[in-house]
């Protein structure tokens, strides 16, 4: 039985953080080298790791992130393994190396704690969404774990004038330093029963990076708040 399983065994360690197949994030865990990840996302771990729901230096930073459950992050600290998943969605690890991502907030699974990070408010879109949306943004030299339902797409937008549209409910994350701005639309979708008729998206234009998810659905969407 174990020469069966073999192949699905924990692989050596080679990086601070990285992929267990396509539908896992393994974080190797170390004192002083403290990790945010959404709440209920461990699904194993070996050694001593200590988690923290709602840690009060995650109060008042992500207040404007706030769910009917509270803030969806927990602390996780000590040394060890450790493998994050949620809902056997996609798992995309990305070391910053000094840079920034915007990422929709239901698509973020886990970042060093160590990383600058806020909850901001996406310009150009107000008049479009109506009340504004919200996302999570995270600079620095660390990792971050993001989350997709099905296989990404990694657009670059290049360094023309062109711009890239993207269905709001299929974005994951994108570059900051990118212009948005909102186009509305006629969806034919509408006409077989899915969608609204009209419908926005979200046009990006500079240089950098778009992350896409194959999935339109609703639940992904970024966040509309007051």
């Amino acid at each position: 039985m174990q020469q069966q399983l073999a192949g699905f065994a924990a692989t050596p360690v080679a990086a601070r953080m990285e992929n267990h197949g396509h539908h896992m994030a393994k974080i190797a865990m170390q004192s002083g080298r403290d990790l945010y990840a959404r709440k209920g996302s461990m699904v194993a771990y070996e050694g001593f790791v200590q988690y923290e729901a709602n840690p009060p230096s995650l109060r008042q930073m992500a207040g404007s992130w706030a769910t009917g459950e509270g803030t969806p992050l927990m602390k996780c600290s000590g040394d060890g393994l450790l493998y994050l998943a949620d809902y056997g969605a996609d798992v995309v690890v990305i070391n910053l190396g000094g840079d920034a991502l915007s990422v929709n907030g239901t698509n973020l699974l886990a970042f060093d704690a160590h990383l600058q990070w806020g909850v901001e408010r996406v310009k150009g879109l107000a008049k479009f969404a109506g009340q504004g949306l919200f996302n999570v943004k995270v600079a620095g030299d660390g990792w971050v774990a993001l989350t997709s339902r099905g296989t990404p797409i990694v657009v670059d937008c290049g360094r023309g004038e062109d711009e890239t549209y993207v269905d709001p409910d299929a974005l994951v994350a994108w570059s900051p330093h990118l212009k948005v701005k909102g186009k509305r639309s006629f969806k034919a979708g509408a006409m077989i029963g899915r969608g609204s008729g009209e419908a926005y998206q979200m046009a990006f234009s500079g240089e950098g990076i778009v992350v896409v998810q194959p999935s339109e659905d609703s639940t992904d969407r970024l966040r509309a708040r007051g």
